[in-house]
């Protein structure tokens, strides 16, 4: 792929951060104007969206999956160059990485207003509690992050993600979202002894990214419109295939103790 999409590179000093912390921001990785175009694309796949509040997840945010499989413009963004070599220099010893998936992220006021046609009431998003997202996976290794790319400005009130600094160093940590109280801080209340991040206002354009292992979270939104995220996962381009049981690779074929080698999982460009 040309490296002509409006990404920026990781600098030396965000690499530093994110290998301390577990996580770092990454001011305008995306040019604004480019932005705007993505911006308009996830408003119309969103609107056509119909998701049941079926699990924990839906009551934090709504989204729309695989976003990349269907629209190039983030497609694009997702195989750009400059992300491959940025989750590569992030992630420690990695040569190369995988698209592990690819999101569309909304979360609406915690308090909505009218619904369609002025009739009923939104009952819009709480506060994604605090977990990691790597106890899902089934690749045998931890390399893996995610790039939060704001799509519309997001004031922290709007419920920006927040991270505890270092917890990428204290390995799994059990699933969230299974049942009530799963939450990483309440199975593990030594985790309040960590740097938690501040509270981050992002411009349009402004991403995060965090490690796989990072315990992270955001607060309710509450705005009076909705936060709009787009999000890249990457994992290690060499990690193999463990068989366990996940919606995403169920049924694919995928052999057991073999690289991801299919479509859904393509190795991201990085050269310059």
């Amino acid at each position: 792929m040309a490296d002509d999409t409006p990404v920026r590179d990781v600098t030396d000093d965000e690499a530093a951060f994110f290998r301390d912390n577990g996580w770092v921001r990454l001011p305008r990785l995306v040019d604004p104007g480019h932005v705007a175009l993505l911006r308009d694309r996830a408003l119309g796949r969103l609107r056509e969206r119909s998701q049941a509040v079926t699990s924990k997840v839906d009551r934090a945010f709504g989204q729309s999956r695989d976003i990349a499989e269907t629209d190039r413009h983030f497609r694009e963004v997702a195989l750009a160059p400059a992300l491959g070599r940025g989750a590569t220099r992030l992630l420690h010893g990695v040569a190369g990485v995988r698209v592990q998936v690819t999101n569309l992220l909304i979360k609406e006021p915690e308090r909505g207003g009218p619904g369609e046609h002025g009739r009923g009431h939104r009952a819009g998003h709480g506060a994604t509690e605090f977990h990691q997202d790597f106890p899902w996976m089934p690749m045998d290794r931890s390399a893996m992050l995610t790039v939060w790319l704001a799509l519309v400005d997001v004031p922290a009130d709007m419920g920006s993600l927040r991270f505890y600094g270092g917890s990428h160093r204290h390995g799994l940590l059990g699933r969230s979202f299974t049942r009530d109280g799963d939450d990483q801080l309440s199975q593990h209340s030594w985790l309040r002894g960590l740097e938690l991040s501040p509270p981050l206002d992002l411009a349009a354009g402004d991403a995060t990214a965090h490690h796989a292992l990072t315990v992270h979270g955001a607060a309710a939104n509450r705005r009076d419109t909705a936060r709009l995220s787009f999000t890249v996962t990457y994992f290690d381009a060499d990690a193999l295939y463990t068989g366990m049981p996940y919606q995403q690779t169920d049924g694919l074929g995928l052999t057991v103790n073999r690289p991801f080698e299919h479509p859904k999982f393509p190795v991201v460009p990085h050269g310059r």
